[in-house]
């Protein structure tokens, strides 16, 4: 990836340390002047990713555009924990209306600036995984087909955190939730259902699709960037973990993150029209034991023979997608059936390509007006 990770060795805050570096290796949250676009004041649980997320990426894109921003925001956990009638701890301009319509409403907002000729102001859509790979699904998918001009971010906490715990179309095989419960012979959320919402990003071609951790801010600092340097439907799916729905310690939310990456649970790439262009590798391999064990929703796979099972199912779809995406080199790739998922897997080391990709129908939806 573009991005070299930084260790800290020193004691203190994230932006603490980042103000011992070069000025090119700092974290926006460093600069004195940063936009604070999700301030204080808000009623996140302690250890929220989400809030951690949004943080992170809105801060980049005020940064990127000059402080020319829109946000538009679904119906949610960020919604709800940052703005409690009549407050706000958002200090940009910021919408939100329905849960299921935020792209189409970010759509509006774009149309309505390129209409006044601001092309300076850009938009950002945002919502949680129910917001997005369910109810708002379909409105998401015309915003890409329409290649409109809109960076949609998925907060990714793998079920409906703000009503309750359910089950949503991210949340992962085996989960515990309110509505997926640990009882009966397969415990926890069915395999084989729900969608991988970054991979039907990336089928409908748009000019660019990346995921991402709260675990690695300067990545995910990055590819907000990155994102902002091309026009038309982009879209950045971010791992938050969730320590009330997920069972684990508001401490290890990072770790979690991390965890998740490393065991190959979460690839963390970037796309561009379509093609896997670049992914961050596993630079130490962890089996998903680890990475399960931190979590209550998945306590009930460590007392029997059925859920070592299911555990093993897990790490084959680790191993899975280390293998699609290239992971790791080649000397240290899983073996198995798994191992074949696919076809070959994606070029790991390519260049970035520039802003305008080289392909004739890339360029065609990115240059048209």
């Amino acid at each position: 990836m573009p991005v070299q990770p930084v260790k800290f060795y020193q004691v203190g805050s994230f932006a603490v340390g980042n103000r011992l570096l070069g000025s090119d290796q700092r974290s926006v949250q460093s600069e004195p002047d940063r936009t604070n676009s999700l301030n204080c004041g808000h009623r996140a649980c302690q250890g929220c990713g989400e809030a951690l997320g949004a943080r992170y990426a809105l801060d980049t894109a005020m940064r990127v555009t000059n402080r020319q921003l829109v946000a538009v925001n679904a119906t949610g956990c960020l919604e709800v924990f940052s703005t409690p009638y009549p407050e706000t701890s958002w200090q940009i301009p910021w919408i939100h209306s329905l849960f299921g319509n935020a792209p189409a409403v970010a759509t509006g907002v774009a149309a309505a600036m390129r209409a006044k000729g601001r092309k300076d102001v850009r938009v950002v859509g945002q919502g949680g995984d129910g917001g997005t790979v369910d109810i708002g699904f379909g409105c998401l998918s015309g915003m890409f087909e329409r290649n409109d001009d809109v960076l949609f971010i998925c907060y990714d906490n793998e079920a409906y955190m703000n009503t309750g715990v359910q089950r949503s179309g991210a949340t992962p095989p085996a989960a515990r939730t309110a509505t997926t419960p640990a009882v009966g012979p397969e415990p926890g959320n069915v395999f084989g259902q729900g969608k991988n919402a970054p991979l039907i990003a990336m089928a409908h071609e748009i000019p660019y699709v990346a995921t991402a951790t709260v675990a690695g801010l300067h990545d995910l600092e990055y590819k907000v960037r990155r994102a902002m340097d091309f026009r038309g439907a982009r879209y950045l799916h971010i791992l938050v973990p969730c320590p009330l729905g997920w069972g684990s310690a508001s401490s290890d939310t990072i770790r979690i993150a991390r965890l998740a990456e490393q065991t190959g649970l979460f690839p963390v790439f970037e796309a561009v029209a379509g093609e896997v262009v670049s992914v961050s590798p596993i630079r130490k391999k962890a089996p998903v034991e680890d990475y399960l064990r931190l979590q209550t929703r998945y306590a009930h796979l460590f007392n029997s023979a059925e859920g070592a099972a299911t555990i093993a199912r897990l790490q084959q779809i680790a191993d899975r997608n280390i293998a699609r995406f290239g992971l790791l080199d080649s000397e240290q790739a899983p073996t198995g059936p798994a191992s074949g998922f696919g076809g070959p897997p994606p070029r790991s080391g390519a260049v970035v390509p520039p802003v305008f990709p080289a392909t004739a129908g890339a360029q065609a939806r990115q240059e048209r007006p």
